[in-house]
């Protein structure tokens, strides 16, 4: 499936906020400082050969040979602003982090804006530094989950610019995405981290602000299955969403749906399974949020529903429809019945096989009374081709020809299909009871035996 680290994006989410900015570049505070200057000659020559060098090897040279002749210079804020964007530009992530770092930790000594600015850089060059084999693996992803719940407070606290002409609305609606941002990072650190529930709050978090973005819904759904005990309907949601969304390798992941929804329910039949992912799809696709009324059966639900069920009940609650029909269904496809009892209404001769459409009923005298059949048993009078649907379940029983209509039958079988209307439910890898098969003398007479009902 994709990969769970996300790529090195431009610094253009915070920046969109920061246009206006009241944070003070390095030609303002020169300007301020005009009058009473708190750096000297010697200090400003040198920051600003380092400030216009265009070599970034050499500019980082030219800010070292600073910062070893005035480390305590007032300007140190700007070299390190400075440091940080050098090293953005040379690749250098453990550098950009190191430096960003140090941005933060000054506090209010730095505009805000220059703090976000160096939180966004560190929180993305992480995703290309972090080694999960570093001895300090662990440390390392407190401090960028750290790092990332910071820049999300820092910019949702951020206020609009007295001289910006943007109404409140739409300044609140650009921080949108970087907010999203850096809540994302957090729950990718969380994740990382094992602790899915933190990380599904982060990633919650983030979809509030950019509720279609994809591979946030995918790491959501992830996180959701990968709590203890797992939010499993809400796991198969979101990777729904972010298989709508058009997340990377999406059919991958569709593939992984399909197998984590079969792990979850083990119903009798995968392909009930088929039916249920397109159903989830379809409405995960008109809706962010999962309908309270939505859910999938769990595996000891289905057991549960499979243990009490009749073929009675079964053939009531499939006639039904709707919900019940459903669950019935996803509980009993492919179940083995045994003393299935029935009057079979019709016989109709196939290649190698005898479809008996039979009746069954609740008692003997509604087996007596039925004309309209509600199973149609398939039962093989030659041995099945090797490629046939479940050959190998089923026996031949040539001597089952002699059966007609109106003759009561016994069988044992497995439930592979149903239609709704007319009724009619199919069974395969069917075997007949052989004490109920007339002899070869008196096959082709009325002998009507209706077995004992069920």
């Amino acid at each position: 499936m994709m990969q769970t680290r996300p790529k090195l994006m431009g610094m253009v989410i915070i920046a969109s906020v920061l246009w206006c900015a009241p944070a003070r570049p390095v030609s303002a505070f020169m300007q301020q400082a005009a009058d009473k200057p708190t750096y000297t000659i010697p200090e400003y020559n040198a920051f600003q050969a380092a400030r216009g060098e265009t070599n970034p090897q050499n500019r980082i040279k030219l800010l070292d040979d600073f910062v070893s002749k005035f480390p305590n210079s007032t300007l140190m804020p700007y070299v390190t602003q400075l440091y940080l964007s050098t090293y953005t530009e040379l690749k250098d992530y453990p550098k950009v982090i190191d430096t960003a770092d140090k941005v933060v930790a000054q506090g209010d000594k730095v505009d805000a804006g220059v703090r976000l600015q160096a939180l966004q850089a560190r929180v993305q060059a992480f995703s290309t530094a972090f080694n999960p084999k570093a001895a300090d693996a662990h440390d390392q992803l407190v401090k960028e989950r750290d790092a990332a719940k910071q820049g999300s407070a820092l910019l949702q606290a951020y206020p609009k610019p007295a001289t910006s002409t943007m109404s409140d609305a739409d300044f609140a609606a650009q921080k949108k995405p970087g907010i999203a941002f850096f809540d994302a990072s957090a729950g990718l650190a969380d994740m990382q981290l094992k602790d899915n529930a933190a990380a599904a709050e982060s990633f919650k978090a983030a979809l509030v602000n950019n509720p279609a973005d994809a591979v946030t819904n995918y790491r959501l759904g992830l996180a959701y299955l990968g709590m203890t005990p797992p939010q499993s309907i809400d796991g198969f949601w979101s990777l729904a969403r972010a298989i709508n969304l058009k997340v990377p390798d999406a059919d991958k992941i569709k593939d992984y749906l399909h197998k984590a929804i079969y792990n979850y329910e083990q119903p009798g039949c995968e392909t009930s399974v088929d039916e249920q992912l397109n159903e989830l799809l379809t409405l995960a696709g008109t809706s962010g949020d999962r309908p309270a009324t939505y859910t999938i059966p769990a595996a000891a639900d289905l057991q549960k529903l499979a243990q009490a069920s009749t073929i009675l009940t079964v053939i009531t609650d499939l006639s039904a429809g709707g919900d019940k029909a459903k669950m019935t269904w996803l509980a009993i496809c492919g179940a083995q019945f045994p003393g299935v009892v029935g009057k079979i209404i019709e016989v109709k001769p196939g290649e190698g096989f005898v479809d008996f459409l039979v009746a069954t009923g609740a008692d003997d005298a509604a087996l007596q009374a039925a004309t309209t059949p509600n199973m149609d048993v398939k039962v093989w009078i030659t041995t099945p081709p090797a490629g046939a649907a479940g050959a190998a379940q089923n026996t031949a029983q040539p001597d089952v020809t002699r059966l007609a209509k109106d003759d009561g039958l016994r069988f044992s079988g497995a439930i592979v299909s149903y239609d709704p209307t007319p009724f009619l439910l199919h069974w395969d890898q069917v075997k007949v009871d052989p004490t109920i098969i007339p002899e070869k003398a008196d096959a082709g007479k009325s002998h009507k035996k209706v077995p004992t009902k069920q």
